[in-house]
Formats: structure tokens, sequence, C-alpha cells
């Protein structure tokens, strides 16, 4: 369906040899005393000193103390130096550790990690994330909806769950085609996987937006976008974080310039546009996009097998399908259940590949039927017991060409949040993931 784009001194030992040099020198007497006293043994009461020297003279075992007790005395001054660094530096080194980790940056009055800084090159490489893995035991709960956090808590608290994706759509064409990382970092703050619809045309009101030469398929494989491409795919990469990239969806409707039934387009010009696109982020190592191939669900008019729209294994990692009960909102339309609107093409896509599937665009609408009943019943029944291999769902939660949310009526909004709080419904808890 048509969908508007709304990180020392050391101290040497003593020696009790007595060979050691002293700090000073010490004096003996002994050239200057008569024979007799040279040839005195030490230690005898009738040897006697030099009787015309005025001061008494230190003997050598005198001397050696007064050595030692200098050396002590050094010893101690040396440690108590030392001890009282030490203890000093204990705050120091401390109150380091605390602030280290917190640089100010003059841009920004609050503090960020230093993991968040690209300006330490000799730090480690940090990692890029890889492709999104389906939870074990759990079902992706996402919604998709224009706005800002504020308007998502809004309706995380109608529906009673944090949602673990969150859905927007970005325009080749528009004028912020940039990689939308001023919304996908508060997305990823939140807990929640990023999905960009990425879809390469320039809004426009409908019919115009069905004829846009400049978007033709082959234009893309060609190379006319490569450079829009490549700094896309770079920029990707440089936020690191994994997200869900569902590139040109419903490319099996005839209401979008990608459809190989309109805008010059011819069969197999899909495939080679995907695969060259793909092949881009390869080549740049983008390996943090998990690529989302997703068909609208089939009619019985379409009369191009969805199978001939597959690039391959190789270049999907989840499967998705688009599809909405519209009731009796007009002639053309009745009131389908859940497996009415799913089961055939979910059958057809599970012919082609096993991988993981995601339904990214459902609702209903009030009129024809029971819009409560239609939710329990595919929340609670037809999700977790009969599509075995749908691994997430986002609710379309907009007001477009019929009031799509589960705020249209209060016993719908009741019965979404009833069937929601069951614990195979994956919460906001995706912070860390990397994917992998």
């Amino acid at each position: 369906m048509q969908r508007p784009p709304d990180s020392h001194n050391s101290i040497p030992p003593h020696s009790n040899s007595g060979h050691d040099s002293p700090p000073f020198k010490l004096r003996y007497p002994n050239q200057h005393m008569p024979p007799q006293v040279k040839t005195a043994i030490p230690g005898r009461a009738q040897v006697q000193p030099y009787p015309t020297h005025n001061r008494a003279q230190p003997d050598e075992s005198a001397n050696l103390n007064m050595a030692r007790s200098r050396r002590q005395k050094l010893f101690f001054i040396f440690a108590f130096l030392i001890t009282g660094i030490v203890v000093l530096s204990i705050p120091f080194f401390a109150l380091q550790q605390y602030i280290q980790p917190h640089i100010f940056n003059a841009t920004n009055p609050h503090p960020v990690t230093q993991t968040g800084s690209t300006s330490d090159s000799t730090s480690a490489p940090k990692p890029i994330g890889k492709t999104i893995l389906p939870p074990a035991g759990k079902i992706l709960n996402g919604v998709s909806m224009p706005g800002d956090m504020n308007v998502i808590r809004n309706y995380e608290k109608d529906s009673g769950k944090n949602v673990s994706v969150l859905l927007s759509y970005q325009a080749w064409g528009d004028h912020s085609n940039g990689f939308p990382d001023d919304w996908t970092t508060p997305v990823r703050e939140d807990g929640a996987i990023p999905m960009i619809t990425w879809e390469p045309w320039k809004t426009a009101p409908f019919p115009q937006e069905n004829n846009e030469p400049d978007y033709a398929l082959k234009n893309i494989s060609e190379g006319k976008f490569d450079a829009y491409i490549t700094q896309w795919a770079k920029d990707a990469r440089a936020w690191r974080y994994p997200f869900f990239l569902r590139f040109a969806p419903e490319m099996n409707g005839d209401w979008t310039p990608w459809s190989e039934s309109i805008n010059s387009n011819q069969a197999g010009d899909f495939v080679k546009a995907w695969k060259h696109v793909h092949d881009i982020f390869t080549a740049h190592g983008v390996t943090n996009a998990t690529w989302v191939w997703c068909p609208n669900i089939e009619n019985v008019s379409d009369n191009t097998p969805i199978s001939e729209y597959y690039p391959g294994d190789a270049y999907v990692d989840w499967t998705a399908m688009d599809g909405f009960n519209w009731g009796t909102t007009s002639q053309y339309n009745a009131w389908l259940p859940f497996a009415k609107v799913f089961g055939p093409t979910y059958n057809d896509i599970m012919k082609i590949t096993s991988k993981p599937m995601i339904i990214s665009e459902t609702g209903t609408v009030e009129r024809g039927g029971n819009k409560a009943a239609w939710i329990t019943d595919a929340y609670s029944v037809e999700l977790p017991d009969n599509f075995p291999n749908i691994k997430g769902i986002v609710w379309f939660n907009q007001i477009t060409q019929q009031d799509w949310r589960i705020e249209s009526s209060s016993a719908a909004q009741q019965a979404f949040s009833q069937a929601i709080k069951a614990p195979h419904y994956a919460s906001n808890t995706f912070k860390d993931y990397m994917g992998g």
C-alpha cells in the first residue's frame, strides 16, 4: 500500500663487614703516636693515647657505630618519604580513574564516554554490527508511525508493551536522504531495532509517483545512483549498529516506480537493481545492514509469481510481507481474517526460501467485521500457532486511506494490549545487541 515517509630512590643494603666506606673518613692517629703506642695491643689498659692531644680521639668501634647510626637515619628518612608519596598518590589515582572515562565536549555540556569518541586514534577498532538473527522463542513486536520517540512512548502506553522494532520510510529523492542516524540513534538508545524502508523514488502525489523515469530500475543497475548509494552505505557502516534495511518493498505491485509493470521497467530489472545495490554495500563492508525482501500479499490477478523478484539467498537475510484487511470499505473488498490475508503468500515464500520472515506492515479496519476479534485472532492464535517462520510483526499505526490505528476504538486498543502481553512478544531489550 502507499505510505507517506512521514562513541624512588633505592637505599643500598647496610654491610656489617666493617670494610664498606663510611659517609665520612674515620681518623686513626697512629702516624703521630710514639713507638710504644704503635705496637700496643688495642684494648690493654697500659696503652695510653698520645699525651699532647687535647681532645679525645674516637676509636674504630665508635666510628663504625656512628656510621651505622647515620645510615639508619637516612634509611628511615627515605622510607618515610616514599611511604608518604604512596599514601598521597592513592586518592589522586582513584580520582583519575573516575574522571578518565568522561571527556567534556565543548559543544555538548553533557559528558560523553571515551568509547563514544573517535579522536583516539590509538584505540582498538570498534566492532561493526552483524546480521540480525531471530530471537529464540520470541516474536519481534514492531510499529510503523510518524513522530519522535515521545509519540512512540504514547503508543507504547496504549499498546501495553514497548516495541522491539520501529519502522520508518526514506525516499532517495527527498531532501533529507542521507543515512538517518539522527533517527536510528534514539531508536537504538530506547532498546529497539530500526527498520529503514529505503525507497528509490521522489515522493509525489498519486498517480505521478508511478511514472518517474529518473528512478527506472535500469538507472540503478547501470550505476547512475552509485555515488549516493556508496555514501549512504559508508555512513550506515560508520553508525556501526545492526538495523533492518527494507529496500524497494512491494515490488510486485503497480504503485511504485520500481515495479516491473510500470515506469519503462522490464522483467528481471528488479533483481539486477537489488544485486547492484547489495554489491556496493558488500564492497564497503557494511555488515550491520540486514536485508529484508518484502513483496505485497499476492492477488489472484498477479501475472508474475513473486519468485521472479527474488534475488537469491546470498542477497537476502529476511523475507517479509505487507498485507491489510480492508473489510468492506469498498465494493472490491471483503472482510478477511489474518490467515486469509497472509496464508497464500506465506506458503509461496516458504517454497522459495526458509529465511526468517517478518510482517512489516499490517492492520485492519473496523468496518465490515470485528476489529478487536481480528487482532486477538492474529496475535494470540495465528502467529504463535500457525505461522512458525514469522519472527516479527509490525503494526501500521497510521491514518492513510483508512484508520489502521489500534486506538481507532477502545475495544481494539484493549484487544491489542491484552494480546501483546504474551511473553513471546519481545520488548525493547536490544540496546546492546550487535547481531550475529
